[in-house]
C-alpha cells in the first residue's frame, strides 16, 4: 500500500527535526534531504510494525490541516509500505537444520555453502525468482 503523509520540518542548529503527526513520532536529519529520508524510514518502520500488530494504518491528514510555526516547513512524504517491508525483510535469520551425518560430511568436504544451497532450494520450491516476487 502506498500513501503520502504530511511532515513538519523544524530547522535547528544541527539540521532539521521532523514531526510526523499521523503517527505521532519524531525523527531528525543533518540536512533537509536526510530529514525527509529519515521521515520516510520512520513512517515505513512504524507502519509495518502496526501491520504486524494487526493495527490499521492511519489515514493521511490533509496538508492544509497541519498547523505550523513561522520557521517550520510542511511537506509530504510518500511511503510504499510493501516496498519498505521487502527491503527491511532482507535481514538474514539463522535457522537450524538437521542432515544425515554422511551428507554433512560430503558437503563440507566439497566446500558447499549450506546457506546458499538452502536459499536456492527454497526459492525453487516456492517458485520465487527474486525477493519480493
Amino acid at each position: 500500500m502506498k500513501n503520502s503523509y504530511p511532515i513538519v520540518l523544524t530547522p535547528d542548529k544541527k539540521g532539521f527535526t521532523v514531526f510526523i503527526p499521523d503517527f505521532e513520532i519524531n525523527t531528525e536529519g543533518d540536512d533537509l534531504t536526510e530529514a525527509i529520508e529519515m521521515a520516510r524510514d520512520a513512517i515505513g518502520l512504524m507502519g509495518i510494525d502496526m501491520e504486524d500488530d494487526g493495527k490499521p494504518l492511519p489515514d493521511a491528514s490533509p496538508v492544509d490541516s497541519i498547523s505550523r510555526k513561522n520557521n517550520e516547513i510542511v511537506s509530504l512524504v510518500d511511503v510504499d509500505f510493501a516496498e519498505y517491508r521487502r527491503k527491511s525483510d532482507q535481514k538474514a535469520v539463522k535457522k537450524n537444520c538437521t542432515l544425515p551425518r554422511w551428507l554433512c560430511y560430503e558437503a563440507e568436504k566439497a566446500n558447499i555453502n549450506f546457506s546458499s544451497v538452502l536459499q536456492t532450494a527454497l526459492k525453487k520450491e516456492l517458485k520465487i525468482e527474486s525477493p519480493g516476487k
